[in-house]
């Protein structure tokens, strides 16, 4: 796995809506997130350029007008998160980590239903 860019949680608030609606203009970015967020546009600006300097997004110039794309993919990042989650907080012990957290909260009957019906498609998967 290619060892992609740290995204700080408000840089990762950005992401999802690049990866959800590129190309996105600077414009629709900032109305976007000052509906939705505290930040002032000078904020999602700073965030904008520090995702291009990281190499996580880059971008065109249309005119007056900058278009950003993601050069990151979100299921490569989301991958390396997952990871660097589970080996940091569980020393990457999945069945650690589902344990404690099936101990502590309160799942649905869909839920439950739903995770057993993929732990059994894995466990089919594994016979074959």
């Amino acid at each position: 796995m290619k060892k992609l860019p740290q995204i700080s949680e408000a840089e990762y608030e950005v992401m999802k809506l690049v990866w959800n609606h590129a190309p996105i203009s600077t414009n629709e970015v900032t109305d976007t997130l000052v509906r939705t967020t505290d930040w002032s546009p000078k904020t999602i600006q700073t965030l904008l350029k520090r995702l291009v300097q990281k190499g996580a997004l880059t971008y065109e110039k249309n005119s007056r007008v900058f278009v950003y794309t993601p050069l990151v993919r979100k299921d490569e990042y989301l991958d390396q998160e997952n990871s660097s989650f589970l080996k940091r907080y569980y020393d990457g012990n999945m069945a650690s980590m589902l344990t404690n957290y099936l101990e502590k909260e309160t799942l649905s009957e869909d839920e439950i239903k739903n995770l057993q019906t993929l732990l059994s498609s894995r466990t089919r998967k594994g016979e074959q």
